[in-house]
């Protein structure tokens, strides 16, 4: 089974998204650990435990809620439609808004240390983006079971 190129790609750019996404979030949070006062267990907590809570919800939750599974699939495939990830605007795009966001993680870090509030919500807020993203990765490949889907993604035969 062969897909056609712009489902590979749009696929490619849905996991290259969550990777992308975390690389930024990791070094948001080494960053975190040089620069946020209050000590490990406090860094630790507000970066890599809450966070946590919420990326896994965000990941689950659209998974395993039938209703919530069909609305953001159907979302994955309108963005598939829409031609998402298969051009290189669309690329350029995508990877904009996560150096966006980065941008904001590194600002409200920073920040802190100019008197600034603690960004415990911040990075919460970005591990729930990243569980969104990780479950449109795995309904990307839930799509290609899908019979009216597959007729329409793989290459014809022959």
């Amino acid at each position: 089974m062969t897909f056609i190129r712009a489902w590979r790609d749009f696929r490619r750019m849905q996991d290259v998204a969550v990777g992308a996404a975390a690389l930024i979030y990791a070094g948001a949070v080494v960053n975190a650990f040089q620069v946020l006062p209050g000590g490990a267990g406090l860094i630790a907590q507000r970066t890599l435990i809450w966070p946590a809570m919420f990326l896994f919800v965000s990941l689950a939750v659209p998974l395993v809620v039938p209703a919530l599974k069909r609305l953001l699939a159907r979302y994955v495939w309108l963005s598939f439609q829409a031609g998402f990830g298969q051009t290189p605007l669309s690329v350029l795009t995508g990877v904009g808004l996560l150096a966006a966001a980065a941008l904001f993680i590194y600002w409200q870090v920073w920040a802190v240390g100019h008197g600034g509030r603690y960004p415990a919500g911040v990075f919460s807020g970005y591990a729930a983006g990243i569980g969104i993203l990780a479950a449109q990765a795995v309904l990307v490949r839930a799509l290609e079971t899908v019979p009216e889907v597959r007729a329409q993604i793989e290459e014809p035969a022959g």
